[in-house]
């Protein structure tokens, strides 16, 4: 019975794997929900600074900033990318890369180079062996990033696009959809558009402290760092619900596995005892 023995311990092996995949599911729904609820949070800040500026813009139309004017031929894009520290989420990150590697494609297609901002061991660690120049790295955020740590790497992109460096600043990262669904993202961040909706259907000016300019600056560059901000934590979000699907799928996997192992291990004990038998009956006929 040395190889019931040996598919004994292979179940043992599997069951004990099993449990870890069905506690990493349930710390990953726990941690989803936190994350969740830290998006959300965060959405409002959002916007409502985005809606300032639309009143800022609509009241002194005639100041254009430089984060809302853009350059007439594009040369040089900045990209932040955003991605998880740790694996075990699935596809979640391959599939960003694998989105953003087409767009920088279709980018250097047009003669445009592309360099970047990472965020996350994971986009670090893919990225550097692109040939891609790579701007600043940021990680080690945890499950709460904060605000603070983040204006390095977003100063660094801003300082290139006031030098004019670059010529457009965009973010990457997964956008939280469902549970179920993430859905890679890419979009322009910098130079940022105002529409007429921004600031809803009425407007109305401010009194400022010491001008339009000055607070119109400081608005913007509040904004961007808060677009950056959302989508951390989306991406965030988006890494713990891949996590939690990952771990079920590897739970319930090790479950099909078990039993497989189960029916092969009593086919044989059943085949060891059937051939136990035989050999008893042959020497009992034989005396």
């Amino acid at each position: 019975m040395a190889v019931g023995k040996e598919i004994r311990t292979q179940i043992s092996s599997i069951k004990n794997t099993q449990k870890i995949t069905s506690a990493m599911e349930m710390v990953a729904a726990s941690k989803m929900k936190k994350a969740q609820d830290r998006m959300l949070a965060s959405r409002p800040y959002a916007e409502k600074i985005l809606n300032v500026i639309g009143h800022l813009t609509h009241a002194n139309s005639e100041f254009k900033h430089p984060y809302m004017t853009s350059s007439e031929e594009k040369k040089r894009v900045g990209i932040i990318v955003i991605s998880s520290d740790r694996g075990l989420c699935g596809g979640l990150n391959t599939n960003l890369f694998r989105s953003l590697l087409k767009d920088i494609a279709a980018l250097q297609s047009d003669k445009v180079e592309v360099e970047l901002c990472t965020i996350g061991k994971k986009a670090t660690s893919f990225f550097k062996n692109t040939g891609l120049k790579i701007n600043s790295v940021l990680t080690d955020i945890g499950d709460k990033p904060q605000f603070d740590d983040l204006l390095g790497t977003i100063k660094v992109m801003l300082d290139r696009y006031d030098s004019g460096e670059i010529d457009q600043i965009m973010i990457a990262y997964n956008k939280f959809a469902s549970a179920m669904t993430q859905v890679p993202t890419v979009k322009q961040i910098v130079p940022m558009e105002v529409t007429d909706e921004t600031s809803k259907d009425h407007h109305w000016d401010y009194l400022y402290e010491p001008d339009a300019e000055s607070a119109l600056s400081a608005l913007l560059v509040r904004y961007i760092e808060a677009l950056v901000y959302q989508g951390i934590v989306e991406n965030i979000a988006c890494e713990q619900s891949s996590r939690m699907i990952a771990m079920h799928s590897a739970t319930e996997n090790a479950g099909d596995m078990i039993d497989e192992l189960q029916l092969i291990y009593n086919k044989a004990r059943q085949a060891a005892i059937t051939q136990e038998i035989s050999e008893i009956v042959a020497g009992a006929a034989a005396v």
